[in-house]
């Protein structure tokens, strides 16, 4: 797999198949055995690389949000960046101001997690994430828990950030945003890459017989 700056990469597949385990690598979260995952230039699980310094470079939202309850959606974006990266509190402020206003969230700010519906606290994760200024996004099913009517406002976030230009790994159910938004899909099962393409060679004409079992039953 390689991944060029800028591109969206969409991970499909059955529960089980190693998506998520495959983007946890990326970030180190989950240890490799065997080959290598190389992000600009740094082995990522070299054992003398600084992960502080690699989840600066490598942003990761999950399924399910983790926001602080007792803090308000501006301190949740703001806390990552004073207390890892030492910020000066105004800069920082200024920052998770703006990227509040990003992912559609302006006048949320002293709102607290509880008195935000799923969707919502899904894009203030989106701008916590954000908040370190990462080179490359990760997304782990980060629509998966949540309702029809708020899926949409995720990943219309999501796309404006693909439009922005910013590199985004996603793992994803949502065929009809993949087709849309990624540059190549992958396709995976029982941990191997089985088939990838460009969303309309990969969705029209996939040649291997798993992969068209696995579209047939979802499309």
């Amino acid at each position: 797999m390689d991944i060029m700056k800028g591109e969206v990469i969409c991970i499909i597949g059955p529960s089980g198949s190693g998506k998520s385990t495959l983007i946890r690598c990326i970030n180190a979260l989950n240890d490799v055995q065997q080959g290598t995952i190389t992000l600009e230039g740094y082995d990522v699980h070299d054992p003398k690389l600084d992960k502080l310094e690699l989840r600066r470079k490598v942003g990761m939202v999950f399924q399910q949000y983790n926001l602080f309850p007792h803090k308000t959606a501006l301190e949740n974006v703001m806390m990552a960046p004073l207390k890892v990266l030492k910020e000066p509190k105004a800069e920082v402020e200024v920052r998770a101001r703006a990227l509040i206003k990003k992912v559609r969230l302006e006048g949320k700010e002293n709102a607290y997690p509880g008195e935000l519906s799923g969707g919502q606290q899904q894009r203030v994760a989106i701008a916590r994430s954000l908040a370190m200024n990462p080179n490359v996004m990760l997304f782990d099913e980060v629509t998966a828990a949540l309702d029809p009517e708020t899926v949409k406002e995720v990943l219309l976030t999501i796309k404006e950030l693909a439009t922005d230009g910013m590199t985004c790994i996603l793992v994803t159910h949502e065929m009809g945003f993949a087709r849309e938004v990624a540059d190549h899909i992958y396709f995976t099962d029982k941990g191997v890459i089985v088939e990838h393409g460009a969303p309309d060679t990969f969705f029209d004409n996939a040649s291997d017989p798993r992969t068209k079992k696995f579209l047939g039953q979802i499309l």
